[in-house]
């Protein structure tokens, strides 16, 4: 397994397809107070900062404009059913912001993301599982591969997967949401912008996976990463974008309650700001994988979450088959 960025040669409709990226966004500082010698002539209106003139600039790299699904500002607290809610009570508990984004191909990038700068990287990593369909058979035989790419992404010293998930794009290619699983079906792609985990549930994580092995009070650092793969074709139809981990603010996320039958979770949702940058690696197939973070103990000098989501390319030819995908939640120790 090695990290690459490399275009595979089965995506020729994306060389064509792919506009060049904008500058978008805008500053969006409060004006700072400046205290400079000035000449009588000079206008004191003029010596004002001018908060929303200029932002970062950006390499100009292929991109689709493509729509993102943001949560709307709100001071209650988000809730999601992952199964039918009682009678009268809406699937979600508030309102989602599609966006139209920018996000660019970031196999064009001349130096590769890191899982710990961006927060995400794309690895060569062939697997030896050909069925997918078989729980017990990813279990026995992928999970080790999962382990051994997670430790290698993250230079992490031991690993433990606790969780996947397959996932297939609905047949009749409806609007996505938030990729619930029909009745005897794979769970939908999820097209709205989460991260797995909060602070709150990343830290009590740790003790759910490593209950019972004698170590959880001396554990240092530890993170959960996401490996994500296509289990089918090269995904054309609704690839994963992400997040540069760089671009976000604590207060872009807010913590949201996730129902299930005999459960609740918690996720982060994602606000809008003009400062997120968004990438995919496009024509992703069954022999690469993407790990990004979703939680990292570290407070500081690292990528802590990366919110990601499903989105539909403009471009993809509408015969193509249809997006299948499996997501493995992987807990890496690095003490």
């Amino acid at each position: 397994m090695r990290p690459t960025h490399a275009r595979p040669s089965t995506n020729s409709f994306e060389a064509t397809a792919l506009s060049a990226l904008n500058t978008t966004g805008g500053a969006t500082h409060a004006p700072a107070e400046v205290f400079v010698m000035k000449p009588d002539f000079i206008k004191p209106d003029l010596m004002a900062c001018q908060p929303g003139r200029y932002a970062p600039s950006r390499q100009s790299l292929p991109c689709v404009l493509a729509k993102l699904s943001y949560l709307q500002p709100t001071l209650e607290r988000p809730v999601h059913y992952a199964y039918e809610p009682p009678a009268g009570t809406p699937w979600e508990s508030h309102p989602f912001d599609d966006r139209e984004i920018h996000i660019a191909d970031a196999r064009q990038l001349t130096t590769r993301t890191t899982v710990h700068r961006e927060g995400f990287e794309l690895w060569d990593a062939p697997t030896a599982l050909n069925d997918f369909s078989d729980k017990d058979l990813i279990i026995e035989r992928y999970y080790p591969e999962v382990v051994e790419l997670a430790c290698a992404a993250t230079g992490a010293k031991r690993g433990y997967v606790f969780d996947h998930l397959v996932r297939k794009r609905e047949a009749d290619r409806r609007a996505l949401s938030f990729g619930r699983s029909a009745k005897g079906e794979p769970a939908a792609a999820n097209g709205r912008i989460h991260n797995d985990y909060t602070e709150e549930s990343g830290r009590k994580r740790l003790g759910l996976v490593l209950a019972g092995k004698n170590e959880h009070a001396a554990i240092g650092r530890y993170s959960i990463v996401n490996v994500w793969r296509s289990i089918n074709v090269p995904v054309l139809d609704t690839p994963l974008a992400v997040c540069d981990a760089r671009t976000l603010a604590a207060t872009d996320l807010i913590s949201a309650e996730v129902r299930y039958p005999k459960r609740s979770g918690d996720i982060y949702l994602a606000i809008h700001s003009p400062w997120h940058r968004w990438w995919y690696f496009s024509a992703m197939h069954r022999n690469e994988a993407l790990v990004f973070k979703q939680y990292d103990s570290q407070l500081s000098g690292v990528a802590r979450f990366t919110p990601h989501a499903a989105f539909e390319h403009p471009d993809a030819p509408p015969d193509w088959p249809l997006r299948e995908s499996i997501e493995t939640r992987c807990l890496v120790v690095y003490e």
